[in-house]
């Protein structure tokens, strides 16, 4: 088994695992965070959020069988597109919230500003920069 094979494998099972966890913080609503990565536990982001996050998982899973296959390619892509938009979502989320000050005023101070942007991440954040090495492999496919 080639080694790219075993990083989406071990990628869609990581994703799983934080699809299953967004769901289950979800149905406490209460939200959770582990060291850098943040579960919120309100419905949007982390049941439906969650279920995207899952069904990515199960993408790279089922696409890492045969990486060079461009039928288990295009699952791995599939996955790492999901990841993205919820991914993007997220991040979406964190800079319209920076913006507004709240009681100060219009709008935040600049230590307000960057504190928007310290951890925790949600885990779609997280897993982004792993998603990201689909394009170096279609790229080098070329």
């Amino acid at each position: 088994m080639r080694l790219i094979n075993v990083y989406f494998a071990i990628l869609g099972i990581v994703t799983v695992a934080c699809g299953l966890v967004d769901l289950l913080v979800t149905i406490s609503t209460e939200p959770f965070a582990w060291g850098i990565v943040e579960f919120p536990g309100e419905l949007f982001r982390g049941g439906w959020g969650g279920l995207v996050i899952i069904f990515a998982g199960l993408f790279y899973i089922s696409g890492a069988r045969n990486v060079t296959d461009i039928h288990h390619l295009a699952n791995i892509l599939m996955g790492s597109v999901m990841i993205w938009m919820v991914a993007g979502c997220d991040i979406f989320a964190r800079v319209t919230e920076s913006i507004p000050g709240g009681e100060e005023g219009w709008f935040n101070t600049m230590e307000g500003f960057l504190g928007y942007y310290a951890p925790p991440y949600t885990s779609a954040i997280v897993l982004l920069p792993f998603s990201l090495v689909v394009i170096r492999y279609l790229c080098a496919k070329k």
